[in-house]
């Protein structure tokens, strides 16, 4: 298989955070992760892949073995084009990297793995919101891919800070509290049903020569709906869309900080990756002449909704084992008031960068 189009490419993200839903919690569970930054990671990796473990981690991703590198450097460049959005991917190292494959990564910068500095590096590149690897890293990782996704963005118009004001939230249980809920007007054009499910998207500031950021999409679903079952509406095609019957829409969307951890290896199976996790049948000898395999991914998200804007960032770490070692007029008010999801995409194409599910009452870190 050849290099793939943006088309293809936003398409594979997409099909990969539909299928990544369906494993993270269930009813009543809140959470929020990144699909764009497990896929960049893993393809990351797939660029490494040969044989068998290339083909399981194709079915995946849509792209593996060489063509992947092409493909997950102009992703990364595309998806970072405007300044709200930062992009990065670093390799630590213990065992010899191939000269071709760092070649191949032009913007993934490789060092050796040791003591200090990685946690500095994540706190940096994701302006504090995330502190420190989400993974202790053992004298036994071999290798460590680590990919940062960071947003800091403001809407287009803001919330006015004297609208907010404490109204009921009821979560997945049934319970209901008071939370910071924030009003305003939308566009009419703005909101929308899909199977049932409404969207509404606040638009956020264009940066100078009219770029967009990125399209922040709130989707509250019927109320017995859940994550995997809601969220796929914010990125449904057009044809899917039905127009909100009123001639002025409002919203009442909650302060909100979600943060979520999320260990994605043992949801890895499920998702058709199982070689690449075997010792015995990994074939990653395209990125070490040492054999590696996937022994850990995990990813750390965290996603704050505010009067002001949006910020959110995303760090996945895939640590990789020598085989040798152990081992996201009418008046229609649209009010947020139970459990919900909100989606960032890319402020072009309609790739969910980060997807989170507020299923308990919404917490706000100032």
């Amino acid at each position: 298989m050849g290099d793939i189009g943006q088309d293809t490419r936003d398409e594979a993200v997409r099909r990969l955070a539909e299928r990544w839903l369906r494993e993270q919690a269930g009813p009543g569970g809140g959470f929020v992760c990144s699909p764009a930054g497990l896929w960049l990671a893993l393809t990351a990796v797939a660029a490494g892949a040969r044989g068998g473990t290339a083909a399981e981690l194709r079915a995946l991703l849509g792209v593996a073995d060489e063509e992947a590198a092409a493909v997950v450097t102009a992703a990364a460049r595309a998806w970072a084009r405007t300044r709200a959005l930062r992009v990065a991917t670093r390799v630590w190292a213990r065992v010899p990297v191939r000269p071709q494959y760092e070649r191949a990564l032009p913007d993934v910068a490789f060092g050796p793995l040791g003591p200090g500095g990685i946690d500095a590096w994540v706190c940096e590149r994701t302006d504090g919101l995330i502190e420190r690897l989400p993974l202790e890293l053992g004298d036994d990782v071999a290798l460590a891919l680590v990919n940062v996704l960071a947003l800091k963005a403001r809407w287009e118009t803001p919330f006015d800070p004297a609208a907010t004001r404490d109204l009921p939230f009821t979560d997945a249980t049934g319970a209901s509290r008071p939370v910071p809920t924030m009003h305003a007007p939308v566009p009419v054009v703005d909101a929308w049903t899909v199977a049932g499910t409404y969207v509404v998207e606040l638009r956020c500031r264009t940066e100078p020569g009219g770029a967009a950021p990125a399209r922040v999409r709130f989707v509250l679903g019927e109320p017995e709906a859940d994550a995997a079952r809601v969220l796929p509406a914010a990125w449904a095609p057009r044809e899917r869309r039905t127009p909100v019957d009123a001639e002025r829409v409002t919203v009442a969307v909650p302060r909100l900080t979600l943060r979520t951890r999320i260990e994605v290896t043992a949801q890895l199976p499920a998702l058709g990756v199982r070689r690449s996790t075997d010792a015995g049948a990994a074939d990653f000898s395209g990125l070490s002449p040492q054999p590696v395999y996937l022994s850990d991914v995990v990813q750390e998200a965290v996603v704050k909704i505010a009067e002001e804007g949006v910020e959110a960032a995303a760090v996945t770490v895939v640590a990789m084992r020598a085989v040798s070692m152990p081992r996201p007029r009418t008046v229609r008010h649209i009010a947020f008031d139970r459990p919900f999801g909100v989606v960032v995409l890319d402020g072009t194409s309609d790739v969910p960068l980060f997807a989170g599910w507020q299923a308990g009452t919404p917490a706000h870190e100032g």
